[in-house]
């Protein structure tokens, strides 16, 4: 079986070592590369597609946000963690839109960076976080803020149409609205919620509680 490649982004010496020494203990798992800054972190990850990017949101250089963003942009198939010291409500909801598969809070124990990189690699989601969250069974916090929902109510149900896998011509049957209508709408609902892919738009539809995860 091939190695998960993973690059490291993260500005605090201690800490990065920290999080080396639990990435060694993920089966499977090469760290390829760790950066204590944010530009020549992401100009490594773009040269060699890593398959998993675990970077600090507040970086000397630049924001994790924007690291995040431009290879989600560009390495569409990279897993991405963040983790950071300075959580807040709206974090995970703007975390899931952006594509992020996972977000830690620092204060946290370290046994939950290694819990999200392991369920990330298994294609899950993992977001624990003590700022309003609710506790799940295994005792992780899990901060679930509700999004403000800006559609209109025809807007919201094409959204949960188009997140259900629905495609625009069968949309369009079951409204009785013309495929062009429908494409146009679909149109608007991604740029007021600032997503470009139906991905990103079922994961926003999942935390605005718009469809179940």
């Amino acid at each position: 079986m091939r190695k998960l490649r993973a690059v490291l982004i993260e500005d605090e010496t201690m800490f990065r070592q920290l999080i080396l020494l639990t990435l060694g203990k993920v089966k499977d798992l090469q760290v390829i590369g760790e950066y204590g800054l944010g530009r020549p972190g992401l100009e490594f990850c773009l040269r060699e597609k890593p398959d998993l990017l675990v970077v600090d949101l507040v970086l000397p250089d630049i924001n994790g946000i924007e690291v995040a963003r431009e290879v989600r942009k560009a390495l569409p198939d990279t897993k991405i963690l963040v983790i950071t010291a300075h959580p807040s409500e709206r974090l995970p909801a703007e975390l899931m839109v952006l594509g992020v598969s996972g977000y830690v809070d620092k204060t946290e124990p370290i046994e939950f960076v290694l819990s999200a990189v392991e369920t990330v690699r298994d294609g899950g989601m993992f977001f624990a976080s003590k700022v309003r969250g609710k506790t799940t069974g295994s005792g992780m916090l899990i901060g679930r803020p509700p999004l403000e929902n800006p559609l209109t109510e025809r807007e919201k149900e094409i959204a949960k149409l188009v997140a259900s896998g629905q495609l625009s011509k069968e949309i369009a049957a079951q409204l009785g609205l013309s495929v062009r209508t429908v494409e146009k709408h679909r149109a608007n609902i991604m740029e007021k919620i600032g997503v470009r892919e139906v991905a990103s738009l079922t994961r926003w539809c999942i935390q605005a509680g718009m469809v179940d995860g």
